[in-house]
């Protein structure tokens, strides 16, 4: 009786191959659980981060004279001059400080 209990058929019903074989199914399962979770990422972490950053780096083009902005670092200003690299601002009457293009957070109204 023991030995029908766990006999080959058994351990088919199981579902196993027996000794030495892999289990039903194989390895697709564990593919298509893969393929979903990098979709998972992707949609819900890449995708909207590079998007904000192709925003961002618009934005940053986009910078010209007479713009208000505000800075990283909370300064409020407008824009006299834009370079390559930098922007000159105007924070308040008579003071002007250089800022890195990439410091400027947004545009202000």
């Amino acid at each position: 009786m023991l030995l029908t209990l766990f006999g080959p058929e058994t351990a088919h019903a199981m579902g196993t191959t027996g000794a030495g074989g892999e289990a039903a199914g194989g390895g697709s399962g564990m593919l298509i659980m893969l393929v979903a979770i990098f979709a998972i990422f992707y949609f819900l972490m890449i995708r909207p981060e590079s998007k904000r950053r192709k925003e961002r780096q618009a934005m940053i083009d986009s910078l010209a004279r007479g713009d208000k902005i505000v800075t990283i670092g909370g300064l409020y200003g407008e824009i006299q001059d834009v370079h390559d690299d930098k922007v000159v601002i105007r924070i308040a009457e008579g003071l002007k400080v250089e800022v890195a293009k990439t410091a400027v957070s947004g545009k202000r109204d």
